[in-house]
């Protein structure tokens, strides 16, 4: 059977003129577009359009492989540039089914009403805060309370998402073959009278922790680039996600890699 690709693109002009030769390509190749059934999802654009991706497609994670389009600069989740999609075609061709996967949060919201709880899932990260006031909240890990935060927010991130917003508040950068996710903390208010450990903290894949938030309705959670419906928020809970992403692998540049060249350049 033919292969079947779906393509998600921003609206820039660069992604613009890489799609319109991509569909030639394909349609040259053989290769479906079938944006409801695919196989390979094709995000053109940055890391932020395949963030876009993995929402759109993330009800059939275990079904897809992703593979990411640069038209700017290299990305984390972009193996190919803009001018390389003669190549990508034929690769698609050579290499079908060959992929990697890395770890997803798993997010429950929580409300104090009789309000449904919500489900996510997360590729890059998800942060709690809370106006222009100090946030509040108890962190408990497994079912055991941990510590009361205080200050700006509180940024949990998986593996790969360790290197945006959690790595900008002092997180530690994660391998993604590391099964876990991180609690990094944002402004914390630590003196003589309040306390937390003021250390990113590690969370183990049979490990989850709940965030016990005080009564109001303003918090802002995020899920990577999602703004969450603002209410009366009662906990959030995080673990490691059961599902996984995969990512076509026939050209998947190395994680280590991807960081010296995002952070540090090219000697």
């Amino acid at each position: 059977m033919p292969l079947k690709v779906a393509i998600v693109s921003n609206h820039g002009l660069q992604s613009g003129k890489t799609e319109r030769q991509l569909r030639k390509l394909l349609a040259e190749n053989e290769i479906t577009i079938d944006q409801g059934h695919p196989e390979i999802v094709l995000s053109i654009g940055g890391d932020g359009t395949l963030l876009s991706a993995f929402h759109r497609y993330n009800h059939l994670l275990d079904q897809v492989s992703f593979l990411g389009v640069h038209t700017g600069h290299l990305g984390f989740y972009t193996d190919w540039r803009d001018y390389e999609i003669p190549e990508l075609v034929a690769s698609l061709k050579e290499n079908r089914g060959q992929s990697i996967s890395y770890p997803l949060l798993d997010i429950r919201i929580e409300y104090q009403d009789d309000k449904p709880a919500k489900h996510f899932l997360a590729l890059n990260e998800s942060t709690i805060k809370r106006g222009n006031r100090t946030m509040v909240a108890d962190v408990y890990l497994k079912g055991e309370l941990f510590e009361r935060f205080r200050g700006d927010g509180l940024s949990i991130s998986t593996p790969t998402g360790s290197t945006a917003y959690n790595k900008s508040v002092g997180g530690a950068v994660l391998h993604p073959s590391i099964n876990a996710i991180q609690l990094a903390e944002i402004a914390s208010l630590n003196n003589r009278v309040f306390r937390t450990l003021g250390s990113p903290l590690v969370i183990s894949a049979d490990e989850w922790m709940e965030i016990r938030l005080q009564d109001s309705n303003d918090y802002m959670i995020t899920v990577d680039q999602l703004d969450i419906q603002k209410d009366h928020i009662k906990a959030v809970y995080y673990k490691i996600a059961s599902e996984r992403i995969h990512f076509a692998s026939f050209r998947h540049m190395d994680f280590w890699h991807r960081v010296k060249d995002a952070f540090i350049g090219e000697d």
